[in-house]
């Protein structure tokens, strides 16, 4: 494999007639000083303390807590009030003449983090009109419930592991997420006692049946609930699979489970009741969500739901007595379904939000119950002696009366088993289609993904994904002949907003290179790219995975985009590319004057290479960052000549800290004015504070509709000493 490869296709767009202008620094954020550090020997629980009309009851001390391991009273070591009200700063005044355009998404250090939050959407057990229910609230929670330092993904639990989307502030993805949560037809919701009465055929009297005998009805009702458990179970492995990626997320982690929930218990055909298949499978969740601090809070979105006859019910055929039934069954079944939701929700330190039609207000009352204290013991050596204690009942009560106070229920006792559980052996494919499928990243192998839009004329719309390679993660072996050798395997992929699998290519690289290629190569990584075509305009999520065949070890890296439809017309431009120059190459290309590289260590710092710096965007103060993109359907006047300008934005922390000024797009001689070639140049300033920054281009075509006059990109960089 080669490793300087090929500029991409239209790299010929950093041309000249380059405008230059500069980033002013700006200042540090303060780290957020909210960590948790929990080690073997100490036992932390998060207790949420509220009052009768459920706000967070602040200001209470270790006096005020009494905390039970299995009756017996334990000596508080700790206890700190952990708060989701965040001080802002004053907003940054608006800024003269400025582009009304979206602001693009700042990503999140871990320490901004504040809440983890998991929109888990049981897709499997919603109605039409619960699944109608559930997307407003969504919609509502990411327009106006989301706040800075949220960390948020929304997972719907039917549409297979290829749907689970990377956690992130980008509320792009989010929207993307919510137009996929539909009503599902292969779900649980239109069977048991919910289910529309169907008119029934008069047939010859029958004989009671006898004791012990299954009745018909007896038998359809254990065939329901056998399908029911069957959805329940899948709902609870996809919520287990979020928990184990959640474990290491920093923040406030919580679950918020859209569900028409689950039964604790069944009843046979012949009327027996007993707990249901699916209560280890929910215990064994329950353990994992509190070893991971993870809260499950459970919304039903049927709110006040209608228990009685209805117009969707045909009644023909049936006597009082038996439409009687019809209700108390669904009374029951209803009662029986939001108990489990308690219950899941109950034992991980959350409640449940049922018999309400206000989701959004559902929504609201979980995230203010994001304030709680974190309470420290520690434990005795019984505590871990699986001989003695299976299960470690808790108990946290508060010495106020007029309080409500909610933790975990306890853990269980299997440190032992884990000491010798023999893990399963995961095969080389299996790890590297995990990692790929993962809606958490995998960072054995330190990845860095750029995946860009454009179109030509042989391709139509495509695009090509960059990946920059941390190359002194592998492993490399001396060759007998002073070389260096390394393998490492690639699986990539595009899904679909449907969270099918669009492209895929797998490939395995085997490199050999002489010992200065190779102090290179480790210093500086290396780009792997593909190139995939895009068919169907639309959100797509592409995804990379690399393994080290011969350490195991897995990187992976994932990126949404979204695709325009060129066909409608509307103005837009593709993906931005990066080039990164020293103030005296750029001075040479601005002059059209030759440039002379300056000898030893300047001579290097000199190089450019466009497709490293797109791929990694990492910069220094001090050096000029060159971008380049396309100009898609800009109108033509009679003359076939088009009026168009451009501005740049420099974004740090959300707040614009550079407002450019409009200058024309040149043409500089194009002859395709399908595809307009424009460039730029952004002069970092040396006093640049290092962190992450975001640079939008705006366009506006002066010849188009006011309302479709307006097309911008933007793409995130780092400054970095």
């Amino acid at each position: 494999m080669k490793f300087v490869l090929p500029a991409l296709i239209f790299l010929i767009i950093l041309s000249a007639g380059l405008s230059a202008q500069t980033a002013r620094p700006t200042a540090t954020p303060k780290p957020d000083e909210d960590v948790v550090k929990i080690s073997t020997n100490l036992i932390q629980i998060d207790v949420s303390v509220t009052d009768k009309k459920g706000s967070v009851v602040k200001g209470l001390n270790p006096e005020d807590f009494e905390i039970y391991e299995n009756g017996v009273k334990q000596t508080i070591t700790n206890l700190s009030f952990i708060s989701s009200v965040r001080e802002t700063e004053e907003p940054a005044k608006p800024i003269a003449g400025n582009v009304a355009v979206p602001i693009p998404p700042t990503p999140l250090k871990p320490d901004q983090i504040r809440r983890t939050v998991a929109l888990v959407v049981d897709d499997l057990s919603l109605s039409f009109e619960s699944a109608y229910q559930t997307r407003r609230a969504l919609r509502k929670f990411v327009d106006e419930q989301m706040q800075e330092g949220d960390l948020v993904a929304i997972i719907r639990t039917g549409a297979g592991i290829g749907a689970l989307q990377q956690f992130t502030s980008d509320k792009r993805i989010l929207y993307a997420a919510i137009e996929r949560v539909k009503w599902n037809p292969i779900g649980n919701n239109n069977t048991g006692a919910f289910a529309p009465l169907e008119p029934k055929i008069q047939a010859e009297e029958t004989p009671e049946p006898e004791p012990g005998e299954r009745t018909p009805e007896g038998v359809e009702r254990e065939f329901n609930d056998f399908r029911a458990n069957y959805f329940a179970t899948g709902t609870l492995g996809a919520v287990d699979y979020v928990i184990r990626g959640m474990s290491e997320l920093p923040g406030r982690k919580s679950i918020i489970l859209f569900s028409q929930g689950f039964k604790l218990v069944n009843e046979d055909a012949l009327g027996f009741r007993e707990s249901s298949i699916i209560m280890n499978s929910l215990r064994r969740l329950i353990d994992q969500a509190n070893r991971a601090s993870v809260v499950i809070y459970s919304i039903d979105p049927r709110g006040l739901a209608v228990t009685g006859i209805t117009a969707a019910d045909s009644t023909a055929g049936r006597t009082t007595e038996e439409l009687r039934q019809t209700e108390s069954d669904r009374n029951t079944e209803l009662i029986d379904t939001q108990d489990g939701l308690r219950f899941l929700s109950g034992e991980t330190g959350g409640f449940a939000v049922v018999n309400n039609n206000d989701i959004a207000g559902g929504v609201r009352r979980v995230l203010n119950d994001q304030s709680y204290y974190l309470i420290a013991y520690e434990p005795d050596s019984e505590t871990f002696d699986a001989a003695k204690r299976r299960f470690n009942r808790l108990e946290v009560r508060v010495k106020r009366d007029d309080v409500n106070v909610r933790y975990r229920s306890g853990f269980f006792n299997n440190a032992n088993q884990a000491s010798v559980q023999v893990p399963i052996a995961k095969t080389p494919l299996e790890q590297i289609q995990n990692a790929l499928t993962s809606p958490f990243a995998v960072n054995g192998i330190s990845l860095r993904l750029n995946s860009l839009f454009a179109n030509d004329a042989r391709n139509g719309n495509f695009v090509r994904s960059l990946i920059h390679v941390k190359a002194a993660d592998l492993k490399f072996t001396d060759e007998p002949n002073g070389n260096k050798k390394a393998a490492f395997d690639v699986l990539a992929a595009s899904f679909g907003d449907n969270g099918q699998i669009v492209d895929q290519i797998g490939r395995s690289y085997i490199v050999d290179m002489k010992p200065d290629v190779y102090r290179r190569i480790v210093r500086d990584g290396f780009v792997y790219h593909f190139m995939f075509p895009v068919k169907k305009p639309g959100a797509y999520q592409y995804r990379v995975a690399i393994r080290d065949p011969q350490t195991g070890v897995v990187g992976s890296a994932s990126q949404f985009i979204e695709i325009p439809n060129l066909k409608k017309g509307v103005l837009t431009i593709s993906s931005l590319i990066l080039d990164n120059l020293t103030e005296a190459k750029w001075k040479s290309l601005a002059n059209n004057t030759p440039f002379s590289p300056a000898v030893g260590d300047g001579a290097e710092a000199d190089a450019t290479d466009p497709l490293n710096d797109t791929a990694l965007r990492t910069f220094k103060p001090g050096t000029v960052l060159r971008y380049g993109y396309e100009i898609y359907n800009a109108k033509l006047n009679n003359a076939k000549q088009p009026n168009l300008s451009a501005k740049v934005r420099v974004f740090r922390d959300g707040k614009i800290i550079l407002d450019g000024r409009e200058t024309a797009v040149e043409l500089n001689g194009q002859a395709d004015l399908e595809r307009i070639k424009a460039s730029g140049a952004l002069s970092l300033n040396k006093n640049m504070t290092p962190g992450d920054y975001v640079l939008q281009v705006i366009v506006t075509d002066h010849r188009a509709d006011a309302k479709r006059n307006l097309a911008s990109q933007f793409i995130q960089f780092e400054i970095r000493e």
